[in-house]
């Protein structure tokens, strides 16, 4: 087994691939690395012009490195080995929308700090119980969620579920990808 791909390597071979230096990029694509990246660190705050990060199809365990990300608006972080959201916290201005589908997050509180975030796709993950999905209502513009694949949903009639959960999010304009009708 090759050990995993670091931060820096694969930002050394993407500076190659797109002739370009990291640290004036507004869009980083790291996803699909091979051996695939196990660990965000702190060299992803050098990216201080990055506004869309991905790190997708990796196998990150924790979110971190990312306080210095003064301008990212959309992180990537799908198909990973992600079990909380621990570490987005320094985000909370800025972020605009995060995506962690295809993860074992199973608890969202950090959501909670996330005041500019708008788009949630947190599906395919393992939220058992309504306390933590009304986390969700607590970031002011967030309005477009994907939530499918979740315990809580899974356990309940397709239909029963969007009724629930557009009664209890009031902002909520589109969930799992259809708009959210009242």
């Amino acid at each position: 087994m090759s050990k995993p791909t670091s931060l820096k390597d694969a930002l050394a071979k993407w500076e190659d691939r797109n002739k370009q230096p990291a640290s004036t990029a507004i869009e980083i694509g790291l996803q699909f690395q091979y051996p695939p990246i196990e660990k965000m660190d702190p060299i992803l705050n050098s990216l201080t012009e990055c506004q869309k990060l991905s790190l997708s199809s990796n196998m990150i365990e924790k979110i971190s490195g990312i306080s210095g990300m003064k301008n990212l608006r959309i992180l990537c972080l799908a198909r990973n080995n992600l079990k909380t959201l621990n570490g987005i916290e320094p985000l909370g201005e800025t972020l605009e929308e995060l995506w962690v589908s295809y993860n074992n997050i199973e608890k969202i509180k950090p959501i909670e700090s996330m005041k500019a975030l708008r788009v949630f796709y947190i599906s395919n993950n393992v939220i058992k119980d309504w306390v933590e999905f009304m986390r969700i209502a607590i970031p002011p513009n967030l309005s477009d969620i994907t939530f499918v694949g979740n315990i809580l949903s899974e356990n309940m009639e397709p239909a029963a579920f969007t009724a629930e959960a557009v009664r209890r999010l009031p902002n909520l304009k589109k969930l799992d990808g259809e708009p959210v009708i009242r």
